[in-house]
């Protein structure tokens, strides 16, 4: 018997998606939510591969650099609104 024969690609990539799902939902930092994100979504593309869906499993590969750094420039935006908000609020004038 192989010690590690519990462990299988279902089993890591169901863990994959729960770790990504609750470090979204636990953590504060926008950065470390996209990571999270990031995490789930590798396991959501393992519990496809697994399943053999590889036409899925394409599109997902595809498009999850995309969401990705989408995801990033959105933060990045948000980030330059809420400083130009903070300085509109102490009194400085932003053309």
């Amino acid at each position: 018997m192989i010690p590690l024969d519990f462990l299988n690609i279902t089993w890591i990539s169901i863990i994959l998606m729960i770790i990504g799902a609750l470090g979204i939902i636990w953590l504060i930092k926008p950065i470390d939510k996209l990571i999270m994100f990031s995490v789930m979504e590798v396991g959501f593309l393992l519990v496809v591969v697994s399943f053999k869906y590889l036409d899925v499993a394409l599109v997902i590969a595809l498009f999850g650099p995309i969401s990705t750094v989408t995801f990033l420039l959105s933060i990045i935006k948000i980030n330059d609104i809420r400083k130009r908000n903070k300085n509109n609020l102490e009194g400085e004038i932003i053309d």
